[in-house]
């Protein structure tokens, strides 16, 4: 049987970067599910469509193909757009698009068929609560406000994407609203979730205990 190591957890939580390198560690798949939205809401500013057009929009979520390699590239439609969707007019629409429960079922549907017969390890809002509920391995990434957004725009100036303090600030406060008020997928803490809170902690470090979890080592 595969098994699924399933992480949530607010945007700038490390949770991408974590997933990836236990991944890597363990030689599972990683898969970023965060990406799947990310292209539809590119394929949406490519059809020129606004978050008013939204039976338009979910019905593009029916029909693009997404696709991401163990490199963590991500692929629309067969095109590498693994750095356009993290462009700035993406993010500022992304948490919006993903809130639209009829396209939250048809990304989950992608995301599940990525893991099919595979071991992986999968991060999102909702992978411990809907996509992956009885996923062996279940954590729940967290930092304080301030610390996740001195990562993000750290991680954007590696990307040189130019967005100030505020601008951040007000971004990541808009995705936590609304990523814990969403009607289908909202980003919640359950119980047999293993919380960590990696403000105080490296990357490294996070990554060695969940990894110790998963052998059995902790």
């Amino acid at each position: 049987m595969n098994k699924i190591i399933a992480i949530d957890g607010p945007c700038g939580s490390g949770k991408g970067t974590v997933a990836k390198l236990v991944a890597e560690k363990l030689n599972f798949i990683n898969i970023d599910t965060g990406a799947t939205y990310r292209c539809v809401a590119l394929a949406a500013i490519r059809k020129n469509l606004t978050l008013d057009d939204e039976d338009d929009i979910i019905d593009l979520s029916s029909k693009i193909e997404v696709k991401l390699n163990s490199d963590g590239k991500v692929f629309l439609e067969g095109e590498d757009v693994t750095d356009e969707i993290r462009d700035k007019e993406v993010t500022s629409i992304v948490s919006q698009i993903s809130s639209i429960v009829k396209v939250r079922e048809n990304m989950v549907n992608v995301q599940r068929k990525m893991a099919k017969n595979s071991n992986v390890v999968m991060e999102g809002r909702d992978i411990t609560t809907v996509v992956f509920p009885n996923a062996q391995y279940k954590f729940y990434l967290d930092a304080n406000l301030e610390e996740r957004v001195n990562r993000r725009i750290k991680q954007n100036k590696e990307k040189n994407i130019n967005m100030s303090y505020n601008e951040v600030l007000d971004n990541i406060k808009m995705r936590d609203y609304n990523d814990m008020h969403k009607e289908v997928g909202a980003l919640k803490r359950c119980n047999d979730q293993i919380y960590i809170d990696t403000t105080n902690m490296t990357i490294n470090e996070v990554v060695d205990k969940i990894i110790k979890i998963v052998k059995g080592d902790e």
